[in-house]
């Protein structure tokens, strides 16, 4: 495996700079944010039209040592503003465009909400079944408006080489290894997970046992924890939607890796995605609201680094 950053939380700094701090800290690879969510501070996806901008890009890269683990655009793009759904799909498929210039195989997107209805303003999650008109919500936005936009879309990145990587993520459709896997059998194999454990902790999934479910469905990990505050979780259950800084008062937060679950926990999960085959990077993403980026990024890193496993097994003698 890889040990890698996502390089949002070091958005103020050079992208050049960026790798010189990062590969000195002994560092593998950076997944990149093209727009949408994440900003696109270290990857313009104006290189698709300017042929010495992406020549100059992809030689910095390759003089930091450093690979691209994956282009993200995380947003949007079935929402029911015809607006924000244009913009943030034209940034998911020029991102797989820019993927297939520059050799990279993952691009990491959520997979959307759309609204209740045609003509609706905002996105519409629904959580459970009753009262019945829900069930026709959530039929309506499958049938009507995820399947299309996703067989499409998965059929272009497959003729582009590039595979899809949805981060599961309560808002969405696809929030949960069971709704991950019902679009993945909609749309195809070119459609898999940016998988990060601190979206199951939170929703009361076992991260690690999610893995033998997602199994070969995994194209991407992200490194996050999620600490919970089970004094606080009986008054507001797990969707919480206090802000992410009202820490004394959430039934959970985000925390950089060691500081929701210790050591052990880290190293039965790397071990497990070896176990079903994922033997790529692992990307550290900040959002620590207790920590800055600058100690959240060199805490997750010194923890990590004692526990992925970055060579490959051989043969043993009782093989």
């Amino acid at each position: 495996m890889k040990l890698g950053v996502f390089t949002a939380l070091l958005s103020q700094m050079p992208l050049k700079d960026v790798l010189a701090k990062l590969k000195a800290a002994g560092l593998d690879s950076v997944e990149l944010g093209t727009g949408n969510y994440p900003g696109d501070a270290h990857c313009k996806l104006s290189m698709l039209e300017d042929a010495a901008a992406l020549k100059t890009f992809k030689q910095t890269v390759a003089d930091s040592g450093l690979t691209i683990s994956a282009l993200s655009c995380h947003g949007n793009s079935l929402h029911p503003n015809p607006a924000i759904a244009k913009e943030m799909s034209e940034t998911n498929r020029k991102t797989i465009l820019l993927a297939e210039e520059l050799g990279v195989s993952t691009v990491i997107d959520f997979s959307g909400c759309p609204g209740d209805q045609p003509g609706a303003k905002a996105p519409n999650w629904v959580t459970c079944p009753w009262p019945p008109e829900y069930m026709d919500i959530l039929k309506w936005q499958w049938d009507e408006v995820v399947t299309p936009f996703w067989i499409e879309r998965a059929k272009f990145a497959k003729d582009h080489g590039v595979k899809v990587a949805i981060e599961m993520h309560p808002g969405f459709v696809a929030y949960s290894p069971e709704t991950m896997l019902k679009l993945r059998s909609i749309a195809g194999d070119s459609i898999g997970c940016n998988y990060d454990p601190s979206h199951m902790f939170w929703q009361g999934i076992d991260p690690i046992a999610a893995i033998r479910v997602l199994g070969d469905a995994i194209f991407h990990v992200h490194a996050k924890d999620t600490q919970m505050y089970p004094a606080n979780l009986s008054k507001t259950g797990v969707l919480d939607t206090k802000p992410y800084t009202d820490e004394p008062n959430r039934g959970w937060i985000f925390r950089t890796c060691g500081f929701g679950h210790g050591a052990e926990w880290w190293k039965e999960f790397v071990s497990t995605l070896r176990m079903f085959g994922y033997d790529g990077t692992l990307s550290i993403e900040h959002e620590d609201s207790l920590l800055s980026p600058e100690e959240g990024l060199r805490k997750a890193s010194d923890f990590l680094k004692e526990i992925v496993i970055r060579e490959a097994p051989t043969a043993a003698w009782w093989v």
